[in-house]
């Protein structure tokens, strides 16, 4: 049958930054399909909160913006639990200022914890799946990683490495059996975006833009989700796949 192609069963998820939002809707979406998951975040008390929502096995707690803690804890993980098959680099924050004051110390955090845990998390775990021939590699990406607004100019550029970085590991990676691809969602109704969703305005304004005329759930992130991390795209790598209610096609 054709959807034994996005069976998941057997397989094991690690999903960064996955205690709400994004992640978390992931990270149930991944398991509805079949996989075991693994949750990540810095937060302990609300790692086991959203672990005994999931039913979620396994908590895998680490600063994902420190290499030698990201490095000792997968390969610890690996060791004394077993291989993480599917990797989702969810971990990501954002900062709203004007460019022209933009506080230097923000810049350096969205640095961090959006380019830097992709690359930290991502080579930590890629160096378990190219022994093994075999892995999955989801980065979250954004809208904007195509496009800019203002008040956010730091946060898209972090997201265009993200998307980049997507293009370079598919290019180193895809030789061992990796598929190293992108998801960029467009605006989605999370705890990053409250206060957007809570300004009438730009509700009203994002309504407009988009085609779909709509915010998205994060329910509707899981479908791209399942199918990168499954056989069905086993011959895809080093796509950015943006699910934006037609945000980016449309002027």
């Amino acid at each position: 049958m054709s959807t034994e192609l996005f069976d998941l069963k057997g397989k094991r998820a690690l999903v960064t930054g996955s205690s709400q939002g994004i992640g978390f809707a992931l990270a149930r979406g991944l398991a509805g399909a079949g996989a075991e998951i693994v949750l990540n975040g810095r937060d302990q008390a609300k790692l086991e909160a959203a672990a005994e929502k999931l039913g979620a096995k396994h908590i895998l707690a680490f600063d994902a913006t420190d290499h030698q803690a990201v490095r000792a804890a997968i390969d610890t993980f690996e060791a004394q639990v077993g291989a993480i098959d599917i990797l989702v680099n969810n971990a990501g924050m954002q900062h709203r200022t004007p460019l022209e004051d933009f506080p230097a110390d923000a810049f350096e955090r969205l640095l961090k914890t959006n380019i830097s845990t992709v690359f930290h998390v991502g080579q930590a775990v890629a160096r378990h799946m190219i022994k093994r021939g075999a892995g999955k590699i989801i980065n979250i990406a954004s809208v904007q990683t195509a496009l800019a607004r203002p008040g956010i100019a730091p946060y898209a550029a972090t997201k265009g490495a993200v998307g980049n970085l997507t293009k370079g590991m598919a290019t180193d990676w895809a030789k061992y059996g990796l598929q190293c691809n992108a998801i960029a969602p467009g605006y989605f109704d999370t705890p990053l975006n409250a206060a957007l969703v809570a300004d009438p305005a730009f509700s009203t304004w994002l309504e407009k833009r988009t085609p779909a005329g709509r915010w998205g759930k994060v329910e509707e992130l899981v479908g791209a989700c399942i199918f990168l991390s499954s056989g069905a795209s086993s011959f895809v790598n080093g796509h950015v796949l943006y699910v934006d209610g037609g945000i980016t096609a449309s002027l």
